[in-house]
């Protein structure tokens, strides 16, 4: 589990592609205190498996599935990635659960300066649509944030200069892609909600 705080950026190192599995190797420096064969850490809100240790420079490996649903088929060598480490026991949540489990990714619409942050003007995809309320919660690249203002379309996020500094939102452009994740709660509402409302 995680808490959609990222702590920090992390470069890609190598990737080695093969029939079946991408294997991503990133430079964790920083962010690899006690970490070991096993372990999960979220790189792009994606959760993964750490597969092999080399000093910092860690790999994941990434199935087919992952790379359908995900950015991760996207990456290039030297591509920075937001990382976190799983939730232990203790560790305060200072963002909202997030399990990793990426269920597509949408489209940037727009990017507007706001200050020293950015608004942003995120594509709704049809099959996420109900989950999508103003003022809930959502998972983009890994980053707990709060949904702005909807469209029919769209939904608008507020990211302030100090998410700008520690994740790689600041790098992503108008027709880029990001990984989204719906809140786990707001799914299991909704949900019951509609399936109330068709027993009706």
């Amino acid at each position: 589990m995680f808490t959609g705080i990222i702590a920090g950026k992390c470069q890609i190192v190598a990737i080695e592609d093969d029939e079946e599995i991408r294997s991503i190797t990133v430079d964790l420096s920083g962010f690899d205190e006690g970490i070991q064969i096993g372990a999960s850490v979220a790189l792009e809100g994606v959760c993964m498996t750490v597969v092999s240790l080399n000093g910092t420079k860690i790999r994941f490996d990434v199935i087919p599935e992952t790379l359908m649903r995900t950015t991760l088929g996207d990456l290039k060598e030297d591509d920075w990635v937001n990382v976190e480490r799983s939730l232990k026991f203790g560790d305060e949540l200072g963002g909202h659960i997030l399990s990793g489990h990426v269920m597509l990714t949408a489209q940037i619409f727009e990017t507007l300066e706001r200050g020293e942050g950015i608004d942003l003007l995120i594509e709704i995809p049809a099959k996420v649509r109900p989950y999508i309320l103003e003022k809930g919660f959502i998972g983009i690249d890994g980053m707990s944030l709060t949904v702005g203002k909807i469209t029919e379309n769209s939904f608008g996020l507020h990211i302030i200069p100090e998410t700008l500094r520690v994740t790689t939102i600041g790098l992503k452009q108008v027709g880029h892609h990001v990984n989204l994740e719906i809140d786990s709660r707001t799914q299991a509402v909704v949900d019951t909600i509609r399936q109330m409302e068709v027993e009706q």
